[in-house]
């Protein structure tokens, strides 16, 4: 029977499928003996890794981002790469919203200075979502979810994307950042997108606009994005960075909200991931017999 390799912690539903599925489950030190594997973000499938596992067929992602394998030398190996993308993207969607309402509302502030004993009320304004002008950069599983939340709130929503999305109003990127209150990115990270977020685009934001990043931390450069904390004027509001866990003098800054990567860390969204991924092994070798 085909073997597979869970590289990374999974929900244990994934474990109950590929065993009723017959398959043979390895432990991750044996995953050169694998035909397969899932992996989540902390393993890194480069080509030295490829290249250990000679038995490898398939390569499935229990997530979206694939930028923690080297696909291309995984085509050229023939292997197949898959992912889950649709698991992950309520949780993400709503750590967006969360992270937008903590930094329009200076929630987090309010949190750790009135439990330090401070009643900060009058220094704590801030401004509501209704009316906003939203600009999602990616109009892609996540970004159409996050576009159908901000209708709720009466948000105006916009978005960049490199495809036409109907049923919403399509900007430039520089024309987003510059008429925009909340910009919020859900890009895949890749050679295109790599950077794209630079300090010459942040700069065109407004006097008190916010810009969250719950997808990839190496969209934005975290030069350039000390450089735009560094003027005061935009509040940056992260899950993810360019570099993980963060480098001290990033977290410096007081109009900075940071979360530690937890925008698919929910039980709903693992247990899908973990099902998702399983069915994929199951999948791809039922159609392979």
């Amino acid at each position: 029977m085909p073997s597979v390799a869970i590289m990374d912690d999974l929900d244990p539903v994934a474990k109950e499928i590929l065993r009723g599925g017959g398959l043979t489950l390895l432990p991750p030190d044996r995953y050169m003996e694998a035909q397969a594997i899932i992996v989540r973000s902390r393993t890194k499938v480069d080509r030295n890794f490829i290249d250990s596992a000679p038995h490898l067929k398939l390569i499935v992602r229990a997530g979206v981002g694939l930028d923690n394998i080297d696909l291309k030398y995984a085509r050229e190996r023939g292997i197949v790469v898959l992912n889950t993308p649709k698991a992950t993207v309520i949780s993400v969607a709503e750590l967006t919203f969360g992270l937008m309402l903590a930094a329009a509302r200076h929630i987090p502030r309010a949190h750790s200075s009135t439990k330090a004993g401070m009643w900060e009320k009058k220094r704590l304004k801030g401004m509501e979502l209704y009316g906003k002008r939203l600009g999602i950069v990616g109009m892609g599983n996540i970004g159409r979810t996050v576009a159908e939340r901000a209708k709720a709130f009466g948000m105006k929503v916009t978005y960049y994307d490199i495809v036409e999305v109907p049923g919403w109003e399509k900007l430039n990127l520089p024309q987003l950042f510059s008429v925009s209150d909340v910009i919020t990115l859900h890009l895949p990270l890749n050679d295109g997108t790599k950077g794209m977020i630079n300090y010459e685009l942040m700069s065109k934001m407004k006097d008190g606009a916010i810009l969250i990043n719950t997808a990839r931390g190496g969209l934005i450069p975290t030069q350039d994005l000390i450089r735009i904390l560094q003027e005061g004027r935009v509040t940056v509001a992260l899950d993810v960075f360019e570099e993980e866990p963060p480098p001290p003098e990033l977290l410096r800054f007081d109009n900075l909200i940071v979360t530690p990567h937890i925008g698919a860390q929910t039980r709903e969204a693992q247990k899908r991931a973990a099902r998702e991924a399983a069915e994929a092994v199951l999948k791809f070798f039922n159609e392979a017999a």
